[in-house]
């Protein structure tokens, strides 16, 4: 485990501050851009994501549908859903997605037919969840503190 003042200056390295005091990246290269999800029914999937965190939906000419998380910066992510795939029905790697009100978007996760598989609390250092989508799959929620 490295310290808060190791970390510090890992964060240094890779982000240089802006005018605003927000870190803004040096460079794309490592960044997290593109996700292939396991569906076994993509359209549905598709809306679950769509309504619970407002993803952008459009459809490739083979109709196959994808997505754009609509992070306001250069930095999206974009992917599609897939079928044929194991759904990542165990926490091994935990892909967690940022949202601005953790409670909030539990209600949602269950009021759009995922399951809360790790409730709010799990863990008394961060404000995450873990939640089973449609298709089977565990991922997480992350709330800045």
């Amino acid at each position: 485990m490295i310290s808060a003042k190791q970390y510090q200056g890992l964060w240094s390295k890779c982000y240089t501050p802006s005018m605003s005091d927000k870190p803004t990246p040096t460079s794309m290269n490592g960044a997290i851009c593109y996700l292939e999800i396991p569906a076994t029914d993509p359209e549905g999937s598709a809306q679950f994501y769509h309504g619970v965190f407002g993803w952008s939906l459009r459809r490739h000419d083979d109709g196959a549908i994808a997505f754009d998380d609509n992070v306001a910066t250069s930095r999206r992510v974009s992917g599609m859903w897939v079928t044929g795939r194991s759904p990542l029905r165990e926490a091994g790697i935990v892909i967690s997605i940022m949202v601005d009100d953790a409670e909030k978007t539990v209600e949602s996760i269950i009021q759009h037919g995922g399951e809360i598989v790790r409730p709010l609390g799990f863990n008394p250092h961060e404000r995450i969840a873990w939640f089973r989508d449609p298709g089977g799959n565990i991922l997480g929620i992350y709330q800045e503190p």
